[in-house]
């Protein structure tokens, strides 16, 4: 194990799972905090890293530990929580819409098309939330939770670990309109998914760093089907697809059914958070339209990204912790607004 301070951020490259407690604890304070107005640049006023250490100070060990075991049984687990986080801000922020079920006054952003039959990890967060209610009774917000499990799914992936700042409180509503409208989709072009990064105050640094976590998890068939046989509606392939994987991805993902067949995003190293997803782009090897437009779209900016990444991969580890605060400074609801909710899936 080493580690490389970059920053003020603690990266861990590679971490021994008898250590995880200690380093992923949330403990130092770099600045993050203060009164509620808002956030600006990755700093969130009204969220600070110490905000359990006396209310429930065995928070993010009691995460790790769920993590741990829901990560022995399924690998893909890490994947889909980050994806449930980043789900989740894109829509009303970092407020644990997405966990909501239907209710009489609740339309559930579960049935949105980003959503839809493919989001996973709810069964997790409520293990986790059972865990936290025992110990700390209404104290663990959900929305901290979903920021708590996407890092410790990075950390138990081999990926960086990084002082989140807590404290958000969860909201009494979803926006199933919202989560159609505001999730970047996998066949988006490069304008498109810099747009919908920037209505959230992310710019293309963002993107990119953001765009790796796809080192680890998989995907459908029916959200790439699209670049292996009708691009741009003229039956024929996307060209920027490397050869050799191209007839690979048709055995996998046929022109006609086969749509919830998956194709890990990143072959190379599907279980392992690292820097591999940038390579593969280098090589037309990108899964998704929306990974390899990153390299093919045309703009310089995330061309030079794409590559810096590809070639140091501390480099990437530490702009996707300042990216992973960020996002998870989205629109928080604090101080005495919204509830902590005692079942994660309904409002109190």
């Amino acid at each position: 194990m080493h580690f490389i301070k970059l920053n003020n951020l603690l990266v861990i490259a590679l971490v021994s799972t008898s250590l995880l407690s200690s380093y992923a604890y949330p403990g130092f304070n770099f600045g993050w905090g203060g009164r509620n107005h808002g956030s600006r640049g990755g700093i969130s006023y009204g969220l600070s890293p110490q905000f359990y250490q006396f209310s429930c100070p065995q928070a993010n060990d009691i995460v790790m530990s769920v993590l741990e075991k829901a990560m022995a049984k399924n690998m893909r687990i890490a994947a889909s929580l980050l994806r449930l986080h980043f789900h989740d801000c894109f829509v009303q922020g970092c407020d644990a819409s997405i966990l909501l079920d239907d209710s009489p006054a609740i339309v559930s952003e579960k049935n949105s098309g980003p959503n839809k039959n493919s989001i996973r990890g709810f069964e997790v967060i409520d293990e986790i939330k059972a865990k936290l209610e025992e110990e700390c009774p209404q104290t663990v917000s959900c929305a901290d939770i979903l920021a708590l499990a996407a890092r410790g799914s990075t950390i138990l992936s081999g990926g960086p670990n990084w002082e989140l700042p807590l404290g958000r409180r969860d909201s009494r509503t979803a926006s199933l309109i919202g989560s159609n409208n505001k999730i970047p989709p996998p066949n988006a072009t490069i304008e498109n998914l810099i747009t919908f990064f920037k209505r959230q105050g992310l710019d293309e640094v963002d993107l990119v760093a953001l765009s790796g976590a796809h080192t680890i998890g998989v995907a459908r068939c029916a959200t790439f089907k699209q670049r292996l046989y009708n691009q741009n509606g003229k039956n024929e392939a996307d060209v920027s697809i490397e050869r050799t994987f191209y007839f690979g991805l048709k055995t996998v993902c046929p022109r006609s059914g086969g749509d919830n067949n998956i194709s890990p995003l990143d072959f190379g190293s599907p279980r392992m958070f690292d820097n591999t997803y940038f390579k593969f782009i280098l090589q037309g090897r990108g899964l998704l339209n929306s990974d390899q437009v990153l390299l093919s779209g045309g703009v310089i900016k995330t061309q030079e990204l794409v590559k810096k990444y590809a070639q140091d991969e501390a480099l990437f580890f530490q702009q996707f912790a300042m990216s992973m605060i960020k996002l998870g400074n989205l629109r928080p609801i604090t101080g005495f607004n919204g509830q902590v909710r005692k079942n994660c899936r309904r409002v109190n």
